[in-house]
C-alpha cells in the first residue's frame, strides 16, 4: 500500500486552514472543497422540484438519482431502490420503528443495546410505550467491551421481533461482531436494524455480507452534508407501510422520503463518496469503484489507528486517567480511532472547555450514549472527554493534545 498522503488529504479541506485541531470527528467530520462545490453548483442549477420538463428540474432528478446509486455503492447495496434518504438517522429509525411497529402485537419484544446511541434506542422505546411492547437490554462486555453473542442468545425468544444494534460505539470505540449477531437473531425469526453511523467513516460496510435487514448512517459523519441514510432490504422496503402524503411516490426508493429533496445536499453527498474515491486512487486503488472505496477505507485505517494507539498508550501514562474502550494494541482492529476518558480528580466538562480555549475541538457528556454512560456508572452530565480522529489527523495534533493534556493534569 502507498504512503497516506496526508498533505494532499488535508489540502482538499478548506476548514483545515483553520488553527484549531479538529479531534471532535465522532460527531462530524469536515467536508472536502468538492462537497462544498457540488453543494453550490447545484443550488445554482438545478433547485427545482423533481419530475418537470424543464432543464433545472430534469438536472434535480439526476443527482436524486445518483445520490441513491451512490449510497448502495458505498454500503455493498445491489441498487439505489434500497436506499431511503432523510434528514437524519435519529429521524429515519423514528419513521421506521413506526411502519415496522404497526404489524407488531402487545407483547412482542424488541431487544435494544445498552452500547447504542440513543437514535437506536429512543425510537424503540417510543414505539414500546405505545404499543405495549416489551423492551429487553442487552448489555455490553466491559472486559472485552462488545456485545457478546452468548448476551444475545440469553434474550432471544419466540416473541422476539428486532434486534436494534450498533456497529461502532460511539463512545467506546469498540465494533461489534454485527455478522454473528445478526445470524442468532435471524435463526430467531427477528429483524436486525443496525446503526452504522460511527463504523462507516472508518470501514467499509457490506450489507450483502452482513444478514442485517436494515443499515443507517449519516454523510456528515463521512465527510458530507448533514443527511441521514437507510439502506433496507428492497422487499420489506416495498411491502412496509409509508408514512407519507397521499401524493407522494408509491415505488422506491421515494415510498419512505418524505416531501421534497433536499436537492443540493444530495449533490453534496455523492461528492463525498466521490472524495472517498478518489482517496481510493490516491493510495493506490485499483479495479472498479467500489475496490477503490474499499482501498480506501484501507489506507485510512492504516493511517489513523497508529494514531489512535498512540494516544491511548500516551493516556495510560497519565495518573488518574481512565481510557473506557479496547487499549491493547493487539486489538485495536476490533475499534475505530475513537478516545473517550475521564479523570478521577479533573471533570470531563472543565477539561472540554480547557481544550477549546488551547484551540482543540472535543466533546464531554454522556454524547447521547445515554445507556453507555450508565452501564459504566458514569455522571450522565459529565459523561466523558472524547477525542476522535478521523484520516485528516495528524501525528503532530496528537502529540499535541497529549502535550495540553498533561499541562492539564497535573
Amino acid at each position: 500500500m502507498n504512503a497516506f498522503p496526508i498533505d494532499l488529504v488535508r489540502s482538499q479541506f478548506p476548514a483545515l486552514d483553520n488553527p484549531a485541531v479538529f479531534l471532535d470527528n465522532p460527531a462530524g467530520t469536515q467536508v472536502p472543497r468538492r462537497v462544498i462545490e457540488a453543494v453550490g453548483a447545484a443550488m445554482a442549477g438545478a433547485m427545482s422540484n423533481l419530475n418537470g420538463y424543464f432543464q433545472a428540474s430534469r438536472d434535480a432528478g439526476e443527482i436524486y438519482a445518483r445520490a441513491h446509486e451512490v449510497v448502495a455503492e458505498l454500503l455493498g447495496g445491489s441498487s439505489g431502490r434500497e436506499i431511503v434518504i432523510g434528514r437524519s438517522m435519529t429521524m429515519l429509525t423514528f419513521q421506521m420503528s413506526r411502519s415496522l411497529g404497526r404489524n407488531w402485537s402487545p407483547g412482542d419484544e424488541v431487544i435494544v443495546t445498552r452500547m447504542d446511541h440513543e437514535g437506536n434506542v429512543g425510537p424503540w422505546l417510543r414505539l414500546a410505550e405505545e404499543r405495549d411492547l416489551t423492551i429487553r437490554w442487552l448489555p455490553f462486555n466491559c472486559d472485552s467491551w462488545q456485545i457478546e453473542p452468548d448476551e444475545l442468545k440469553a434474550l432471544l425468544t419466540d416473541r422476539t421481533r428486532l434486534l436494534a444494534l450498533n456497529y461502532a460505539s460511539n463512545l467506546t470505540g469498540s465494533i461489534n461482531p454485527v455478522a454473528e449477531l445478526a445470524r442468532l437473531a435471524k435463526q430467531a425469526g427477528a429483524l436486525v436494524y443496525v446503526d452504522a453511523v460511527q463504523y462507516v467513516p472508518h470501514g467499509k460496510v457490506e450489507v450483502a455480507t452482513l444478514g442485517c435487514d436494515f443499515l443507517a448512517c449519516s454523510s456528515y459523519k463521512f465527510f458530507g452534508p448533514h443527511l441521514g441514510l437507510l439502506w433496507g432490504r428492497e422487499q420489506i422496503l416495498a411491502d412496509l407501510y409509508p408514512y407519507a402524503a397521499r401524493c407522494a411516490p408509491q415505488g422506491l426508493p421515494g415510498r419512505h422520503e418524505t416531501g421534497a429533496p433536499q436537492t443540493e445536499l444530495f449533490a453534496g453527498l455523492v461528492a463525498a463518496v466521490d472524495y472517498l474515491a478518489w482517496l481510493g486512487d490516491q493510495t493506490g486503488g485499483t479495479g472498479t469503484r467500489r475496490d477503490k472505496l474499499a482501498h480506501a477505507y484501507a489506507a485510512a485505517t492504516a493511517h489513523e489507528m497508529p494514531l489512535a494507539q498512540r494516544l491511548i498508550d500516551e493516556l495510560g501514562r497519565i495518573p488518574h486517567l481512565r481510557v473506557h474502550g479496547i487499549t491493547q494494541s493487539d486489538r485495536n482492529h476490533l475499534r475505530v480511532p475513537t478516545v473517550s476518558l475521564t479523570h478521577t480528580k479533573h471533570p470531563s466538562t472543565v477539561l472540554a472547555r480547557a481544550l477549546a480555549e488551547r484551540g482543540f475541538n472535543v466533546w464531554s457528556g454522556h454524547n447521547y450514549a445515554l445507556e453507555t454512560a450508565r452501564q459504566l456508572g458514569l455522571d450522565e452530565r459529565e459523561g466523558v472527554l472524547r477525542i476522535g480522529l478521523a484520516h485528516y489527523n495528524t501525528e503532530a495534533e496528537v502529540q499535541r493534545v497529549i502535550a495540553a493534556l498533561r499541562e492539564l493534569l497535573v
